[in-house]
């Protein structure tokens, strides 16, 4: 399992620290579907003692990427196409909410946050070339940056949580995705049209790509989770 550290803030609790690793490992697919998640080997591998694991594994699964059983106990979240199209129908409601309430309200400083985190990723996806970007962790960061920077400028506080625990459960999908499809998905010219619309505060053709961005997503992601299920029939 990958022991990479993660950056945390200053007085981050002992429960955020251990929801954070979890999540980390269970996003990128480390700990597989239906990883039976035990406490006491949580504890040991953290160095974190249970009471803060028990607590943050039931956070991970109000999240819904931890399945909780009074008889089987804690579980990584099983995928499957129904979730994903259950997620992706949300996603498409809330991010075209809070996107639209950023051409609303952003400023010239929004506009330059989005300009830099567009420049941010298209360099990692020109240095990385035709590679599985999908499963490089900066490019995953800066992925979710430039489209977190998009929505910035939303006032809703709430709106944005919940865009941010939806995006993280679909990015999930997209690792799992990435690791069994068999071509790669480039979306840098999406990304660049998507960024161009906004900024043009062309809220119609803005709202329709992005709804198109995330269920074009769906779609490469239902393949493959099917093509992975027929090679276990």
């Amino acid at each position: 399992m990958d022991t990479t550290p993660i950056e945390l803030s200053p007085g981050t609790s002992l429960i955020d620290v251990a929801l954070q690793k979890m999540k980390h490992a269970i996003v990128c697919c480390e700990l597989p579907p239906g990883f039976k998640l035990k406490v006491d080997a949580l504890s040991k591998q953290y160095g974190i003692s249970s009471s803060p694991i028990r607590e943050a594994l039931n956070r991970l699964a109000q999240e819904g990427v931890v399945t909780a059983s009074d008889n089987k106990g804690f579980r990584v979240a099983p995928i499957t196409v129904e979730d994903f199209r259950e997620i992706t129908r949300v996603r498409v409601l809330l991010e075209c909410e809070a996107l639209s309430d950023a051409m609303k309200y952003g400023d010239d400083a929004w506009e330059g946050e989005v300009l830099a985190a567009f420049h941010r990723l298209s360099v990692i996806e020109k240095r990385m070339g035709q590679g599985p970007v999908a499963l490089n962790d900066d490019w995953a960061e800066r992925h979710k940056h430039y489209h977190f920077t998009l929505f910035s400028a939303c006032p809703s506080t709430l709106l944005l949580s919940m865009v941010d625990s939806l995006f993280d459960r679909a990015e999930r999908y997209r690792r799992f995705s990435a690791m069994h499809r068999q071509t790669e998905r480039h979306k840098s010219n999406e990304h660049q049209l998507l960024m161009e619309a906004v900024l043009a505060r062309d809220h119609d053709k803005a709202i329709d790509m992005l709804r198109r961005h995330i269920e074009h997503t769906q779609d490469s992601v239902t393949d493959a989770i099917l093509r992975q299920q027929s090679t276990l029939q």
